[in-house]
C-alpha cells in the first residue's frame, strides 16, 4: 500500500488527481490537502510515500512546503504541479530536491509514469538504507580498549578526507573492518566499496583484475572487461594483502595513484579514475622493500596514513565484549536460543593465546554455543575450546 498526499488549492484539479490515482492502482491510498499549511501538518503526522504539490497556493506556496518538508521528511519524494507561468519555479524546485514536476492540465500518461518512478525510487532508497544498516552491523568494531579507541578516533579524523590509508596487523585482527568504516564514514559512502584480495589472485591475472582488459589481450580474454579501479569509481578500492602483489602490478598501481588513470591490459587508451585507495597487509613492508619485493615509492604513496590493528592478545580486555557480540550473532545465524557465558568461561578464554586473533575467537565461540550447555561454563571451555 502506497500512501500519496495531494496538496492542491484548486478543488477541481485536486479531485481529478485523486480520482486518477485511485483508479490507476488499488494499492494507492490517496489523501488530500487544500493548502500548503494543511499539507505540511499532515506530512508531520503521517509517513507518506509520495507528495504531489501545487506551486502557487495561498498561505504557503509549494516551494515553502518542499523546503519545510525537507527538514522533517527528507526521504519523501515530491512531484511539483506547475501552471504555465510556473515553469522557472518548477525547475528551481528540482534543485531543491523535488523528484519531478508536471504541468497543468496534467497529461495522464506522464502523471502516472512519474508517480510510478517516484514510488520505485522511494522503495529503492529505503532498501539501500536497510542494506547499509545491515552492512554496518556486519562490520561493527567491537571493543573499548585504548588501542581500539585510538583506531576509532583516527577513522573519524581520516575518513572524511581522500587521504590514502595503509592498514597493518596480523591475520584475523579485523583490518577489513577498518577499511569498511573508513569508507562508510567518508564522503564516498554512497559510492561502491570494491575489495581485491591480492594474495588470492594469481600474479598473471592480477593486472587484468585491477585494470581490466580488452578482447584478445590474452587467450581467455573473449570480451572487453572493466577492472576494479573502474568499478570503484567515486568510491573506495580496498587492496587487501597488498604485500603479495607482483612488482609489475605494483608499477601500474603506482601510475594509477600518481596520474588518476589506468589502461586496460592490451590497450594503450587511458581511462580516468576517481578512486580512494585503502590498502592492508600483514607483512612488514619495509623489510619487503629491503628484500626487493616491494616498491618503496609505492609504499610512500599508500602510507599517507598508517593504522596499526593490534593482535587480540594485546587487547584482552575486549574479549568479553567480543564474546557477547559473537554469541548474539551466532545464535541468530544458527537459530539457537541466546546463550550466556559464565564468568569462569570468560576468564578462561581471556587467558588463551589467540594466535588466530579475532577470527579464531569467533570460531571458538561458535563451537561453544553449539556444543556447550545452556550457559557456557568453564568446563565447556576446557572440553571444547582446547587449543
Amino acid at each position: 500500500m502506497s500512501r500519496i498526499l495531494v496538496i492542491e488549492d484548486e478543488a477541481a484539479i485536486r479531485r481529478v488527481l485523486v480520482k486518477i490515482l485511485a483508479e490507476e492502482n488499488e494499492a494507492y491510498q490517496v489523501e488530500e490537502a487544500e493548502n500548503g499549511l494543511e499539507g505540511l501538518e499532515m506530512l508531520k503526522k503521517t509517513d507518506y510515500d509520495l507528495v504531489l504539490c501545487d506551486i502557487k497556493m495561498p498561505k504557503m506556496d509549494g516551494v515553502e512546503v518542499l523546503e519545510a518538508a525537507g527538514k522533517v521528511r527528507p526521504e519523501i519524494p515530491f512531484i511539483m504541479i506547475s501552471g504555465h507561468g510556473d515553469l522557472d519555479t518548477a525547475v528551481q524546485t528540482m534543485r531543491l530536491g523535488a523528484f519531478d514536476y508536471i504541468s497543468k492540465p496534467p497529461d495522464l500518461n506522464r502523471l502516472l509514469t512519474t508517480v510510478r518512478n517516484a514510488l520505485d525510487r522511494k522503495e529503492l532508497v529505503a532498501e539501500n538504507r536497510i542494506l547499509k544498516k545491515k552492512v554496518s552491523k556486519n562490520y561493527e568494531m567491537i571493543g573499548e580498549s585504548e588501542a581500539i579507541r585510538t583506531i576509532k578516533e583516527m577513522i573519524d579524523k581520516v575518513a572524511p578526507t581522500d587521504a590514502r590509508v595503509l592498514i597493518t596487523g596480523p591475520n584475523g585482527t579485523g583490518k577489513e573492518l577498518v577499511a569498511h568504516w573508513l569508507h562508510q564514514k567518508s564522503e564516498r559512502s554512497s559510492g561502491p566499496f570494491v575489495e581485491v584480495n591480492c594474495a588470492a589472485i594469481p600474479s598473471e591475472l592480477i593486472e587484468s583484475e585491477l585494470f581490466g582488459h580488452v578482447k584478445g589481450a590474452f587467450t581467455s580474454a573473449v570480451k572487453d572487461r572493466a577492472g576494479k579501479f573502474e568499478a570503484a569509481s567515486k568510491g573506495t578500492l580496498f587492496l587487501d594483502e597488498i604485500g603479495d602483489m607482483s612488482l609489475s602490478a605494483q608499477a601500474k598501481v603506482l601510475r594509477a595513484l600518481q596520474e588518476s588513470k589506468v589502461s586496460r591490459v592490451g590497450s594503450d587508451k587511458d581511462i580516468k579514475v576517481d578512486v580512494r585507495v585503502v590498502a592492508a597487509t600483514n607483512k612488514n613492508l619495509k623489510a619487503e622493500i629491503e628484500a626487493g619485493r616491494f616498491r618503496e615509492d609505492l609504499y610512500h604513496r599508500l602510507a599517507v596514513i598508517l593504522i596499526k590493528v593490534p593482535a587480540l592478545n594485546d587487547r584482552r580486555d575486549d574479549i568479553p565484549l567480543l564474546i557477547d557480540h559473537f554469541a548474539g550473532k551466532i545464535g541468530q545465524e544458527q537459530g539457537i536460543p541466546p546463550k550466556g557465558f559464565s564468568k569462569g568461561a570468560i576468564d578462561q578464554l581471556q587467558q588463551y593465546d589467540w594466535t588466530g586473533n579475532i577470527r579464531e575467537l569467533r570460531n571458538v565461540v561458535e563451537r561453544l554455543i553449539i556444543l556447550g550447555g545452556a550457559e557456557v561454563s568453564e568446563a565447556d571451555v576446557k572440553l571444547f575450546a582446547s587449543k
